[in-house]
């Protein structure tokens, strides 16, 4: 008589919730594997910036070092150096493109759950 969602939610409420806290834990597990995600691609954003900027400051401190002594020491390229290196390697990690695939398992369990309600409904419909 009643579709046999509705007898299920009325004769045992207890699934019914028991199924929706897992939805809950899997949106929870999907939304931190896909923060984790951002926030890597973020924090090595903000590293590339960081030494993009320090290398400009100790380009122009060895650039002022060398006029003033009159001479060019291989110091004055290594320091900044190393911060263009750690600035170039950031800004690659962070321009990398990353397969985004979260909230696929989440998708797929809302198609299982729709394809069973339709199956559900089709055998209550005969």
């Amino acid at each position: 008589m009643f579709h046999p969602i509705v007898s299920t939610v009325l004769g045992h409420p207890e699934l019914v919730a028991e199924h929706l806290a897992n939805y809950g834990a899997l949106i929870r597990e999907e939304s931190q594997v896909a923060s984790q995600g951002l926030i890597s691609k973020v924090m090595a954003g903000v590293i590339a910036a960081v030494s993009g900027m320090l290398a400009l400051g100790l380009v122009g401190v060895a650039v002022m070092l060398g006029v003033l002594h009159g001479s060019f020491h291989w110091v004055l390229a290594a320091v900044p150096g190393v911060a263009i290196v750690i600035a170039l390697f950031s800004a690659l990690a962070a321009a990398r493109p990353r397969p985004f695939h979260a909230f696929d398992d989440l998708r797929s369990q809302l198609d299982a759950d729709v394809r069973a309600l339709r199956v559900a409904g089709e055998r209550h419909g005969r």
